[in-house]
């Protein structure tokens, strides 16, 4: 499946798409819908058990920064797999290499990861100031900015669609920006609250800006992007990440306070390690699924389903942080699925008018042919 180059081709937005492996759509878009519920799962439960570690005594800003990419390692797991299946195929067409990444390729990767540590502690401390519902609906404008980048970067083109899909999703974070004011938690000062604010919108821009950035190394990085590549490029950049947070626990001397942490935390010892493996899981699933996307599909795609999600994890706090669920949280939820559902109707005509007009040529040749 990862034998084969191809040309560059256009993707349905109008955007040059990467020398990728030729795959069959049928085998792209069953890995297409396991990203994006990879994604999902990262998307909506990464910010309920980040916000359950601190709701119940944790305070480490930079431990839970860390835990956003410190899994990893699961990844080489993966690759070991993969590596072995295409050696028991016998691929002869190219070599069957462990490691695919160019040193070019390694050294943009490495700037991204370190990119993504700095988004990491910049979400953290928002999660640790806000309710689940303020930071992420702080966090939905991120679709805006990777819309932005996306046209800066890599020359996104947009549909009526594609728009529409933009503005429902924007006027749903703007409808539920109105319930906020209520919202900070008890005990927490107004100095920490806004903090958190500005923290979490500053972490919206910022990974808005790393989407398309991926999607141009994907672009640049002049040579075969296949799955395995992709999956080198998220462990390398996770392990950046994890290095720069690592660098901040040790000055913020994290690690001699974690044991006395464990040991005051209201739900136990044995559940705080417990939540913060779990933690480090349900995040790596978040961006092994966000970077997946953007391979499938694009930047744009990506951050259209991140936005959408923002109302199921919204009602999931409520359900699990018993926050309240306003009127204007129904109306975004509304607005959220409008969106999605324009998008994806988007595709679905230019994928259709694309094969319509690759079939006209062939019925003229065949008309021609029988006319002689």
């Amino acid at each position: 499946m990862e034998s084969h180059k191809q040309p560059i081709t256009t993707t349905t937005t109008g955007t040059v798409a990467p020398m990728t492996a030729k795959v069959s759509p049928a085998a792209k878009n069953t890995l297409l819908i396991l990203n994006c519920i990879l994604l999902s799962i990262g998307n909506c439960g990464g910010p309920l058990i980040m916000r359950l570690y601190f709701i119940h005594g944790g305070n480490r800003v930079w431990l839970s920064s860390f835990l956003e990419t410190a899994g990893w390692p699961f990844i080489i797991v993966v690759l070991i797999i993969l590596y072995f299946h295409r050696r028991k195929n016998g691929n002869t067409t190219t070599p069957n290499k462990f490691i695919y990444m160019r040193p070019r390729l390694f050294v943009a990767v490495a700037v991204i990861g370190t990119i993504t540590g700095l988004d990491d502690y910049l979400y953290a401390y928002g999660v640790a100031r806000l309710p689940v519902s303020t930071s992420s609906l702080l966090i939905a404008s991120q679709l805006g900015f990777t819309a932005f980048f996306a046209y800066v970067l890599v020359k996104q083109k947009f549909t009526p669609y594609s728009i529409n899909a933009v503005v429902l999703l924007t006027v749903g974070a703007g409808v539920l920006a109105l319930h906020t004011s209520g919202d900070r938690p008890a005990g927490e000062s107004q100095k920490m609250y806004v903090m958190g604010f500005v923290m979490t919108v500053a972490a919206a821009v910022l990974y808005g800006f790393v989407l398309p950035l991926i999607e141009l190394t994907y672009n640049k990085a002049k040579q075969e992007i296949t799955y395995t590549l992709v999956l080198e490029i998220q462990m390398v950049m996770c392990l950046f990440a994890t290095i720069f947070c690592t660098v901040g626990m040790i000055i913020n001397n994290d690690f001699t306070v974690i044991p006395r942490e464990a040991t005051e935390f209201e739900l136990g010892k044995t559940r705080y390690y417990t939540i913060l493996c779990v933690s480090a899981l349900i995040w790596q699933c978040f961006f092994l699924g966000a970077i997946g996307v953007i391979f499938c599909a694009s930047s744009l795609l990506s951050g259209i389903i991140i936005a959408v999600l923002l109302p199921v994890t919204e009602v999931l706090a409520v359900i699990f942080y018993k926050e309240k669920f306003q009127a204007e949280k129904g109306v975004a939820l509304v607005l959220s699925l409008w969106g999605f559902a324009s998008y994806f109707y988007g595709e679905y005509k230019f994928t259709k008018n694309l094969k319509d007009k690759t079939n006209f040529p062939q019925q003229s040749i065949e008309i021609s042919t029988h006319a002689n």
